[in-house]
């Protein structure tokens, strides 16, 4: 154990006192972590989607002041009670979701959806004791989908943490805690293409350019990218993309372009971008006999998905996921060995670098649509 070790902690984070508004870097204590949690010191931290939407607090309940974070990469500082998977200088991943081990869910090799610990974005305390660990001066501050890595030092329920092999450089692997390993996952996992087989990617953004990574780590011959912006046509050929479709170059669906452009239909699609109208043609755009579509992106609470019957009676294949079907401590630690052997490559998908006491320029970047993944350094 740390020589902190059941104490609390000092440190620096960045909180959200408000919604869409820029965060402030403080000094705030980290309680030591009771059963079945751990602390942790994160060196590196990146910015998703998922943390904008949730600063931005469109169509939700407000939870603030806040620490978001869920991307990141550290070690362990301490452990609570009943933790014995994990020690001191442990290299991990936190994720936002989680792995019990003993649930159904985690028992079967079929899901990955922990009854225990699956996302939840309204909490902002510890399942333990319904209690956060961060406080300023003594006013709680809520934590965010169970990691908070915008802090210096965090407390993670155990079944939210990945080992990892220590050599793994954590500047870069800290990005397969969320959205790259979601879209790789989703290809490599759930649609399952085979070599020589056409892919189509729905949204280039850094979820589907990772669904595209996934399809020429299959070996894929054709993978055809759509996006409404073809300023990333270009971006996406670094990841396997080799045709580009933007549907707002055709008067006609897009799904017909796509089946007259590969005779019939591509053998999977991945869909990557949350829009009701993207996740159909998604699935009318497979071939029937054998196509699969699946879908990743997170629809309007009032979507309704609508497609004739006989798509599916003509045997095409409709499925979705979560996490890419990763369960986050028994199989994270495979994906950060597929980039320690070169068959992934992470680095194309950061495209920024930031000090911690500069983190909001990570914001401004995402919001302005400039680049993938900006790497947060804790230490600077």
């Amino acid at each position: 154990m740390s020589s902190a070790a059941g104490q609390v902690i000092r440190c620096k984070a960045a909180v959200a006192w408000e919604a869409a508004k820029p965060l402030v870097i403080e000094e705030v204590e980290v309680a030591p972590p009771q059963a079945m949690e751990v602390r942790l010191k994160i060196l590196f931290t990146s910015l998703c989607h998922t943390d904008v939407y949730f600063w931005e607090a469109k169509g939700q309940t407000p939870l603030f002041p806040r620490i978001f974070g869920h991307e990141a990469g550290g070690i362990v500082e301490s452990v609570g009670e009943g933790v014995t998977e994990l020690k001191p200088g442990d290299h991990v991943l936190p994720v936002f979701t989680g792995e019990c081990k003993e649930c159904q869910h985690c028992k079967s090799e079929e899901s990955n959806m922990c009854d225990l610990l699956r996302i939840n974005t309204d909490r902002g305390v510890m399942l333990n004791d319904g209690k956060s660990r961060f406080s300023i001066r003594g006013q709680p501050i809520y934590h965010f989908v169970g990691t908070s890595t915008f802090s210096e030092y965090t407390v993670v329920h155990v079944g939210c943490v990945a080992k990892i092999n220590p050599a793994a450089p954590l500047d870069k692997v800290c990005v397969l805690s969320c959205g790259i390993s979601t879209g790789l996952g989703a290809t490599l996992n759930v649609a399952k293409p085979k070599k020589g087989s056409s892919v189509a990617i729905f949204g280039l953004g850094a979820v589907g350019l990772a669904a595209a990574e996934g399809a020429r780590i299959a070996g894929a011959s054709r993978i055809i990218g759509v996006d409404l912006n073809s300023n990333r046509f270009d971006e996406a050929k670094k990841f396997g993309v080799t045709e580009f479709v933007n549907p707002k170059d055709y008067t006609k669906p897009v799904q017909e372009v796509i089946a007259e452009m590969t005779n019939g239909g591509v053998d999977r699609s991945v869909e990557c971008t949350g829009s009701i109208n993207a996740m159909i043609s998604a699935f009318e755009c497979v071939h029937d006999g054998w196509g699969v579509a699946v879908l990743v992106g997170v629809p309007n609470k009032d979507d309704s998905f609508k497609t004739h019957p006989m798509n599916f009676l003509n045997e095409r294949t409709l499925k979705g996921t979560f996490f890419g079907n990763y369960k986050p401590r028994s199989d994270l630690p495979s994906v950060v060995e597929k980039y320690m052997n070169k068959e992934l490559e992470l680095e194309k998908f950061i495209t920024h670098e930031v000090p911690f006491s500069e983190i909001n320029k990570a914001f401004e970047y995402m919001l302005s649509g400039a680049g993938l993944r900006c790497i947060i350094r804790m230490d600077a």
